[in-house]
């Protein structure tokens, strides 16, 4: 078996510095290890697809990330590491265990994911390794995988059998975060907004120094129209994983980092608030733009009407959060939150259904897309 110090170390040599993803039995002893190493950040995420758009997150911002899993958890992973991670070319070291190994007894929902882990990695086009048990191996294999990350930028995967890293203990602190009573409401209950209306008032507002985040769908083709520069990330499909990525850009650098969320896309991972919440990004804002509609498959009611926001916001530990329906208190709060940022902050603003007629897409690849944010944040 293999410490995980060892393992701490060598990755250290390739720069693998940021670790993020969703605890398992077999995985407990790296976790361990990656917690208490004081030379490592790790955070824990409420879902693997999570873990896998707060590790691309910071790789954006320059970091070499690592996503832990449990493979019963791989098909969450599975659409951001095919929509995101393949699409925009940012490549991460996914470690996941192999419950459910073939002729190995384990419990008996892990026995058809253990017979496809494999083939699931494969089918989805990301090279992968069984984790070596001796120290030598593993030294090859990271120096093969590292090489690999550096020619295709592409994520590559360990697949780690029960027992291969040694015991070890957890040192973890408690996280107590100061919460506030409730969200701060500005209604003025007359015609609200347009999509498009809201991020002209945005753009108005912000330099080209503060970065921007949009998720997919038509809230980026909007903003792209409306003014397309290398501080602005058009995120395309893994939707639900806009706050998780920004979450992991604002760890990793010092520029104010907005994010641009709909109703419906956190809504299907609403756990990545309490992630926020729980790491506490003092330059994170995160704007909702609330139609109550999938606006870009026909205008189907989301859920969002039955759901307040900005209140579960506070409850995760945001410092700050505030509901409006209007433009000019949308503006007001922006423009004093940029200003003086101590986030995380949460801005929720009710917007009118539709979007501008004949809208275009981004004209740049996604992986350009990528590659220029990464610079803005670099810079």
């Amino acid at each position: 078996m293999i410490s995980a110090n060892f393992l701490i170390n060598q990755l250290s040599k390739y720069k693998f510095n940021f670790f993020t993803g969703v605890p398992c039995s077999h995985l407990t002893s790296v976790i361990n290890g990656v917690i208490n190493s004081r030379k490592i950040k790790y955070i824990g995420a409420t879902s693997e697809g999570e873990a896998v758009g707060i590790a691309s997150g910071a790789w954006l911002a320059g970091k070499k990330s690592v996503v832990m899993i449990q493979n019963s958890g791989l098909g969450n992973t599975i659409n951001p590491l095919t929509s995101l991670n393949h699409t925009f070319k940012i490549p991460i070291l996914l470690i996941t265990t192999w419950r459910g190994e073939p002729k190995i007894n384990d419990e008996p929902q892990h026995e058809l994911m253990g017979k496809i882990t494999r083939n699931i990695l494969r089918l989805i086009k990301i090279k992968n390794e069984i984790f070596p048990i001796k120290e030598n191996n593993l030294k090859k294999v990271l120096l093969k995988i590292n090489n690999s990350i550096n020619k295709t930028s592409l994520p590559y995967a360990l697949v780690m059998r029960k027992e291969t890293i040694k015991k070890e203990k957890l040192k973890q602190k408690k996280i107590l975060i100061k919460k506030k009573n409730k969200a701060l409401i500005f209604y003025k209950k007359n015609k609200i907004p347009s999509r498009f209306k809201v991020l002209e008032n945005l753009n108005k507002n912000i330099d080209n120094k503060v970065g921007v985040i949009a998720t997919t769908g038509k809230t980026g083709r909007e903003l792209f129209s409306l003014n397309d520069c290398e501080n602005f990330f058009y995120q395309v499909g893994s939707m639900g994983c806009a706050s998780a990525i920004s979450l992991g850009v604002a760890l990793n650098t010092k520029k104010k980092i907005i994010v641009l969320d709909g109703d419906g896309s956190l809504l299907m991972k609403m756990g990545n608030m309490s992630t926020i919440g729980a790491n506490q990004p003092k330059n994170l804002i995160h704007i909702l733009l609330d139609n109550n509609v999938h606006d870009s498959t026909g205008q189907q009611l989301t859920n969002a009407s039955n759901v307040n926001f900005a209140n579960i916001a506070i409850n995760c530990g945001y410092k700050e959060s505030y509901s409006t329906d209007n433009t000019n208190d949308f503006s007001k709060i922006i423009k004093n939150k940029l200003k003086n940022t101590n986030g995380p902050i949460f801005i929720h603003i009710k917007i009118q259904k539709g979007s501008v007629q004949n809208l275009g897409r981004p004209t740049i690849h996604p992986k350009d897309v990528a590659i220029r944010f990464k610079n803005f944040l670099k810079n």
